[in-house]
């Protein structure tokens, strides 16, 4: 038998096999750095995407139950009894004392008489205070809060008391401060501190940045402007 050409004879060195090769991650080139001076763009601001979209976060608008059920008990009872008083006429009985004195004073009296004056002033103060109240929002202990960005159409709002208290928490951390009062209105928040130790005006310039910041935190719609009135004490 012929040995096989092809199979390797015994003892010869094993035939060379292509080398494997190693995957290597590719390079990746370096970004080219950009023109000097160049900084990241900051980050969005909440109000100017609000003023972008043209929606402006107003208060919540009032239930008025109370308004609203003192108006509808007045009109149900007065309406109640004149309805029962005609249909008590209609049936045969005679009209009722109070609908035949009423109705007998409005035809007695003349337009200036003095009732009829204080009648028509106290309906007209009626009329212009239900109208005030169907056009306003109410609800003023009420502060709204800046919608955040992509949501426009959500809504929040801070109580005024609780933003004093915000408010008065940050001012007694400054140094020097004993007490502070802390007033928020919609337009200006007033705060009066007591200065036990350091110069005053240092403890106002202090107190005044310390209460700018922890306004911003609250991210109000609508900022008031703060106020800040020291006095030293020594008691």
């Amino acid at each position: 038998m012929t040995p096989d050409p092809a199979s390797p004879a015994r003892g010869s060195a094993p035939s060379a096999r292509p080398a494997a090769v190693p995957l290597t991650k590719e390079h990746e080139e370096p970004k080219e750095p950009g023109p000097p001076g160049h900084e990241a763009p900051p980050p969005p601001d909440p109000a100017a995407g609000e003023r972008d979209s043209g929606h402006r976060p107003h208060r919540p608008w009032s239930a008025r139950r109370i308004p609203a059920a003192l108006v509808a008990s007045v009109v149900l009872a007065a309406a109640g009894a004149a309805l029962f008083d005609v249909v008590a006429v209609r049936a045969g009985r005679p009209a009722a004392a109070w609908r035949r004195h009423l109705a007998g004073e409005l035809a007695a009296r003349p337009v200036d008489d003095v009732w009829m004056l204080t009648g028509a002033a106290v309906a007209a103060a009626v009329g212009v205070w239900l109208i005030v109240l169907a056009l306003t929002p109410g609800l003023r202990h009420l502060l709204p809060l800046r919608s955040p960005a992509g949501c426009p159409r959500l809504r929040a709002a801070l109580d005024r008391d609780g933003a004093a208290d915000l408010l008065r928490d940050a001012a007694m951390r400054v140094p020097g401060v004993g007490n502070a009062r802390i007033r928020v209105r919609r337009h200006r928040v007033k705060a009066r501190a007591d200065v036990r130790f350091r110069e005053p005006q240092q403890v106002r310039d202090d107190l005044t940045a310390v209460l700018d910041e922890e306004r911003d935190r609250l991210a109000l719609a609508r900022p008031p402007r703060i106020v800040v009135r020291v006095r030293r004490r020594t008691d």
